[in-house]
Formats: structure tokens, sequence, C-alpha cells
């Protein structure tokens, strides 16, 4: 039996109990005002299409990026004026990073929901303040955590009243430049009553693989997706470029927008069967 937890309600989306799986999508990073809004549009033209609650993400700053002659983004400002303008014209919530306490307050005038990079996922300070905000706060689970560790996270949020929590798994560090994950981690996670996210994504990263950057295997990205909606998941985090060759940040493990709509439909039949919907 799969544990079933409260529902954390994403503008008007339901994310948890038994709610069909939520996908989080986008870019890894906002690479022009252009390509995003694109993108964007052609996101939520089949996510509609198909039935699939939505949320858009891409990042405005790729702050741990391996390289310091890396690209980043086009800073929080810019970023948050083409994610506000994304949420408006498409009527969709919006996801981006948050690096610094000293962010916050900006971010959380656009964002629907508050995402904790997994470097970041102890930094009290940084968990308070974005709880605090009143917005969703989805934090993504240290490579370096075993699942039970995500207890101190959820107690760190609750101490601020705030029950606006989603736990995101993507991976743990498996020997050098390598992650796995771990499928019991689903379960444990979902026991303690907060909706769970699976970052495939990032499972299929190879962090530092490329010497000069990180590398991945975005050809598991199906397998695991497919592993991780059979497990249960509430919500699947997968990021998306028309040409991830050419992306400026992640390509290696992206799904090629072209692909998405096939497995998207797979999804949806395994999410069927597992929650009975």
């Amino acid at each position: 039996m799969i544990p079933k937890t409260r529902v954390v309600p994403i503008a008007d989306i339901n994310c948890g109990g038994r709610s069909p799986f939520v996908l989080i999508a986008g870019p890894c990073v906002i690479e022009s005002r252009a390509m995003t809004m694109k993108l964007a549009g052609k996101l939520v033209d089949l996510t509609r299409r198909l039935k699939v609650p939505f949320v858009f993400k891409a990042s405005y700053d790729k702050a741990n990026r391996t390289s310091v002659d890396s690209f980043r983004g086009h800073g929080i400002s810019k970023g948050l004026d083409i994610l506000r303008e994304i949420k408006e014209r498409f009527g969709v919530p919006v996801v981006s990073d948050v690096h610094d306490i000293s962010q916050i307050s900006e971010a959380a005038r656009v964002l629907d929901i508050i995402q904790i990079p997994a470097f970041l996922c102890r930094q009290t300070d940084l968990l308070l303040e974005a709880a605090a905000t009143g917005r969703v706060v989805n934090v993504k689970k240290g490579q370096f955590l075993a699942p039970a560790d995500v207890k101190g996270i959820i107690s760190k949020i609750k101490s601020t009243g705030s029950s606006r929590l989603m736990l995101t798994e993507r991976g743990v560090s498996f020997g050098y430049n390598n992650l796995v994950t771990d499928f019991r981690s689903f379960g444990i996670m979902r026991s303690f009553g907060y909706p769970v996210v699976y970052d495939v994504t990032h499972s299929v990263q190879q962090p530092g693989g490329l010497g000069h950057a990180t590398g991945g295997q975005s050809e598991f990205v199906p397998l695991l997706a497919r592993a991780g909606v059979a497990a249960g998941v509430d919500a699947l985090f997968m990021e998306t470029h028309f040409n991830p060759a050419k992306a400026l940040s992640d390509g290696p493990n992206m799904i090629p927008l072209g692909r998405l709509e096939a497995l998207l439909t797979d999804l949806m039949a395994i999410d069927r069967i597992v929650k009975c919907l």
C-alpha cells in the first residue's frame, strides 16, 4: 500500500493525496525571454490537451554551476519578470530556485513554489524564511541525505506554522560522478505525510562527469519516470528543451520536447492504475 499524503494546493492544482501526478517542467535555466516563452506555450498546450496538472519551471540563476565560466542565467529581476509574464499569459503556476535569504521576498511576489536546491536543503535560515512567506516550499533532498533525514527539514518548516511543503528525491551520491535513486525513498518520505516529487532529470546527472561540466544519461529518463510513477510519487520534475544538445545548462539530462507527449501518455496510464483513478 502506497502511503497517503496530505494535499498541498498550488494555485488551482492539488498535489498529494490520491490526486493525479503533477508535472513540473521547463528548461533548466532561462536562456532568453523568447525561447522560454515559446517553450512555456508548447508545454501549456500539451499538458492541457492531455489534462496533466502543470507547473512551469525555469531557473533565473544557476548559482551552483561546475565552472565559473558556465552560463548562470539573467539574474533575479529579469528572470522573475519573465516568469511573471508566463504566469499571467498562460495561467499556470511557476517555480524557481532560491539560493539566498536576500532573494526570498522578491521571489515570493511571483513564484507559486519556492524551491530550495539540494545543496542548500539543510540551511535552516533559508528554509524558515521561505516557509514564512506562505508560499509552497519544495525542498530537494540533498544527495548526501538518507530518506528519513527529511524529518529534520519537515520540523524546520513546521516550526513556522506552515504545512505547505513538498519533498523532492533527486538521487543520492553513489561513488564519484554518479547518482542512484533508491526507490524505497518514495515510500519512506511519503510516510511523513507530505507530497513527494521525483526529479528524474537530476537523478540521471553525472556531477562533474565531463570534467569541466556536469554530464548525464538522459536516455534513462523515461525508464526512471515510469518507475517513479509506479511507486506512487505525487509529482514529476522533468527539464525539457527544444534541443538539449544546445541547451546552456544540463543538456545531457534533459528530455527533448518532441518526446514528452508519448512519455506523458504512458505515465498517465500508470498513475491511473497505481492510484485507482
